[in-house]
């Protein structure tokens, strides 16, 4: 029992650490408005960008990347204080490191999760990239740079946001499989990816139509249905 409540714990936290709402905050104290009005009524940094501005963005960036590794940490770090317990470690059914693996792989989702359904927020919030980039780079820092390399290659070619995210979420499902990484992290990674080109559709729907905005620029969003 201690265990699974550990286990709970542990990806509830890790859920929190996702559910910080960088730049529902950023919008709130530098400028008193709600980011989710303007814009693309996203929480990430690219609206951010386009309503406050480069320098709230690139800490809207930063600060949404540290929460992504910092979750892996902390999950890290908690299974692995909780098995020191001889009523915290895993069914005998189970191998310790193996189910940190899993544990890990879990608290990755768990961020993912927390960024773009963010209790503070009534589960609205952004489209998890940042965050995603952040998993990475703590769970396996070369899928994570590979990842952050195609997405400035493609920003740097394309100038759009979303097409770096894509193919930065495709470079890292494609790493994953190349290098030898364990199973649980192959999952999160290969699921991560599916789940970002989805929170994307949009924007592929506009990139196939040519009417995706690049670096900066505005895009009005239509309105949500009441």
């Amino acid at each position: 029992m201690i265990f699974w409540l550990a286990t709970a714990t542990g990806l509830a936290i890790a859920y929190l650490f996702g559910s910080v709402p960088t730049g529902y905050l950023a919008g709130k104290l530098l400028r008193g408005i709600d980011i989710r009005e303007h814009g693309s009524k996203s929480t990430g940094a690219t609206n951010v960008l386009r309503i406050l501005g480069k320098w709230p963005a690139l800490a809207v960036l930063l600060v949404d990347v540290l929460k992504g590794a910092a979750a892996i940490v902390c999950a890290r770090w908690f299974f692995g204080w909780v098995f020191t317990f001889p009523s915290g470690t895993p069914p005998a059914a189970l191998d310790q490191q193996g189910w940190i693996d899993w544990a890990v792989c879990l608290a990755g989702l768990a961020a993912l999760l927390g960024h773009a359904l963010s209790i503070w927020l009534n589960f609205t919030g952004g489209k998890s990239a940042a965050t995603g980039l952040g998993v990475l780079l703590a769970m396996s820092w070369p899928v994570g740079l590979g990842a952050a390399i195609a997405f400035a290659v493609a920003l740097a070619l394309s100038r759009i946001v979303s097409l770096g995210s894509i193919l930065a979420a495709l470079a890292a499902t494609a790493l994953v499989c190349i290098l030898e990484q364990p199973l649980p992290y192959r999952l999160l990674v290969i699921a991560g990816g599916i789940y970002v080109i989805l929170r994307h559709r949009t924007n592929i729907q506009r990139l196939q139509a040519g009417t995706e905005p690049r670096f900066g620029q505005f895009s009005p969003e239509p309105r949500a249905e009441a």
